[in-house]
């Protein structure tokens, strides 16, 4: 264990932490201007009620510190975030905001590692047949394929795949992540459930990522292929399976596995359709529902969690593009 605390993973592990905190502090403060530049704010609605009074749109106006110059705002929320870990009160719902992030994070999260998994379950051996059947129909079809999954935009994906659960309806879920009843089912009905109702929330979040990957896959895999060592590997009479597989796809991995960081993160801005048009309670309908409340401080902690997420992805991708590929050193990484 001390072994590891000296090692250069360790210190490099630190160094991207570091770095991380740096960005989500510039972060903090670009995604704070760009709120304070829009017109309005979260009393917008108070003062359009003739039935609230102006003493409580001032009373809320304290209350929110909003009679605060915006810097005063921003070095206030930041003092508490590091001292307390404290995000603030959300001015929507009049709760920490900590406590709603908690709550639809898990959401989220669950909808995007299932997302992930799909993702490359389908694209990375559709990726590999493209590739070894480079001009053939199969490959022609594969690609007409891919290219219509990645053109089509994904809040149409989710619409077409809304109507066909309304009309395959009780056969799929319409929406929400779990059934009324839920609370009655024991703990592998429950899970079963949850899963049930993933399924075409999942299959929207993926099916334009699926499209890319299959694309970089066989592109990937037809680089490789060319290269002298492969045809050294097949005049030596090694199966072809084991040249493919071994070799090749050993190679070619590697740029999949450092988007793997960036797709992670860019799951949450696709989760935005995909909980929106399936009821999905997840981070993604939050930060909506925030940006249309003029929300500060939960809009703020949104875009930290986005942030977060992008900076954590690529961490471990980088970690297991280390582990496939020792002869990488992490801090060419960098």
């Amino acid at each position: 264990m001390k072994g590891f605390f000296l090692s250069d993973n360790f210190i490099y592990i630190i160094k991207r932490l570091s770095q991380g905190l740096l960005t989500l502090l510039l972060a903090s403060i670009l995604s704070f201007t760009i709120i304070q530049l829009a017109p309005g704010d979260v009393l917008d609605n108070y003062r359009l009620d003739p039935t609230i009074s102006p003493e409580t749109i001032d009373d809320l106006t304290i209350r929110f510190g909003l009679d605060k110059s915006p810097i005063e705002q921003y070095w206030s929320w930041l003092k508490q975030v590091v001292t307390k870990f404290d995000f603030g009160l959300s001015r929507a719902y009049s709760r920490p905001v900590s406590s709603l992030i908690l709550e639809r994070i898990p959401a989220t999260l669950l909808l995007a590692i299932a997302s992930i998994i799909v993702t490359w379950a389908i694209a990375l051996p559709l990726g590999i047949i493209s590739a070894v059947k480079q001009n053939t129909n199969t490959d022609r079809f594969l690609r007409v394929m891919s290219y219509f999954g990645q053109g089509f935009p994904s809040f149409i994906t989710a619409l077409i795949l809304l109507v066909i659960a309304q009309n395959l309806s009780p056969l799929f879920p319409v929406g929400g992540m779990t059934s009324i009843n839920h609370y009655q089912f024991s703990l592998t009905g429950k899970i079963l459930d949850i899963g049930w109702h993933m399924i075409l929330p999942t299959i929207a979040l993926s099916i334009t990522s699926f499209a890319g990957l299959q694309r970089l896959t066989r592109g990937q895999l037809l680089d490789v292929l060319r290269q002298d060592y492969i045809q050294t590997a097949r005049a030596k009479g090694l199966p072809e399976n084991k040249v493919l597989y071994v070799h090749a796809l050993r190679n070619a991995i590697n740029p999949l596995i450092t988007l793997l960081g960036f797709e992670f993160a860019s799951l949450l801005s696709g989760a935005f359709i995909a909980e929106f048009f399936f009821n999905w309670p997840g981070l993604g309908r939050l930060i909506l529902q925030a940006v249309q409340a003029q929300d500060l401080f939960l809009v703020m902690a949104s875009l930290m969690m986005g942030a977060t997420m992008l900076i954590v992805g690529n961490l471990v991708a980088d970690l297991i593009l280390k582990v496939v590929d020792p002869r990488i050193k992490l801090e060419n990484l960098e």
